[in-house]
């Protein structure tokens, strides 16, 4: 695992330390040389859309220049304004971060098939992503509040450990229900298909658990079960795993690891490229809108309930033997499976659903 991948420093604009100091022997990066590596990214990516469209290859210049303006402000801004000289850039962050930029990307150039276009793309996943973290973190408060509440003595205290994601602390699953409901409100206020633009980003979706889960190795959360298999990983003096073996009596204060564990985050990524690349394919073989968001439905729950087997965090619900995160899985398994057999009987053919309902409308 590995929590900070590098430190963001104002001090030296343009400098490049691969030693570190000795305090933190991890690699200093210059504001400057981030933001230039930010302006060649927007650059070649801008490039890359304007040969797509007549409209944007004549907006390229103006949408370039609009883009780079915004990244040097805001890196001005936080030059001059901010306190701190020194920024830690997080492993989780990091992966989510571009987890959620290839998956809207890729989104796009199949909203593009269906007559979507991409800025909505991109306007929806914004608001998934906001709308996920806030209902992961909610639903794991409501799981763990005890032990993550356990010191808090005043208000400040209470705020900090509510937004403190650097010792884990999101639950995919709450993630889901809020993203969803938010999902459909944004579909009805701009009138599209509900359907359609599922399809088009569910596969995205799988794609962003794939990258997420490889911060959640970084960060050292979502940790496996004890194994002997040669792929077991151990996580060092610290981190998530050691802190909560070390309460639970599993290991002892001068352990210099914890016990050697599933790499559970491992095996949820590759679940989620998989699923990336089943529903994908679903996408371009689908007769009817929605037949990708119903084999999502079902296969999810099923691959994270068998990885919850494996998972060391997750402890048994009402005497079920069933993690709760399991138990979701079996209602939405479910809800999958039916959904699917009502729009296998009744759904409309693709070429009668419309990507906006307003073509529809008398």
């Amino acid at each position: 695992m590995r929590q900070t991948l590098f430190y963001i420093t104002l001090n030296s604009p343009f400098g490049w330390n691969p030693q570190g100091t000795a305090d933190r022997p991890i690699l200093h990066i210059g504001l400057g040389i981030v933001l230039l590596a930010l302006l060649a990214a927007i650059a070649g990516y801008s490039y890359w859309v304007s040969r797509r469209s007549e409209t944007a290859q004549k907006n390229f210049l103006r949408d370039l220049g609009w883009n780079a303006a915004q990244t040097v402000g805001l890196g001005a801004l936080v030059y001059l304004l901010s306190p701190m000289r020194i920024f830690p850039v997080y492993g989780y962050g990091m992966m989510l971060l571009v987890g959620f930029v290839a998956a809207a990307s890729w989104a796009g150039r199949r909203a593009v098939k269906v007559g979507i276009p991409r800025e909505t793309v991109w306007d929806v996943a914004m608001l998934i992503l906001v709308a996920g973290i806030v209902g992961a973190r909610s639903f794991y408060l409501l799981q763990y509040g005890d032990r993550v509440y356990r010191n808090v003595t005043n208000v400040q205290q209470a705020l900090m450990a509510t937004v403190n994601l650097s010792e884990g602390g999101l639950v995919l699953y709450g993630g889901v229900i809020l993203g969803a409901i938010s999902y459909f409100v944004f579909c009805a206020i701009r009138r599209i298909h509900p359907l359609q633009l599922a399809d088009v980003i569910t596969p995205s979706i799988f794609m962003g658990i794939g990258f997420g889960r490889i911060g959640c190795l970084f960060n050292g959360c979502c940790y496996g079960d004890r194994c002997d298999l040669p792929w077991a990983i151990e996580f060092p003096a610290g981190s998530v795993p050691y802190t909560a073996l070390l309460q639970m009596g599993f290991i002892t204060p001068d352990a210099a690891s914890s016990l050697p564990l599933h790499p559970s985050q491992i095996y949820s990524s590759l679940g989620g490229f998989l699923l990336a690349f089943v529903t994908a394919t679903v996408f371009a073989y689908r007769r009817k809108a929605g037949e990708v968001l119903a084999v999502g439905a079902i296969f999810y729950p099923i691959n994270r309930f068998l990885i919850e087997f494996v998972r060391g965090d997750e402890f048994t619900q009402m005497s079920t033997g069933l993690t709760i995160s399991q138990l979701v899985s079996l209602g939405v398994f479910a809800a999958g499976t039916a959904y699917l057999v009502w729009l296998e009987m009744y759904g409309k053919p693709l070429s009668q659903t419309p990507a906006r309902t307003e073509a529809t409308s008398g």
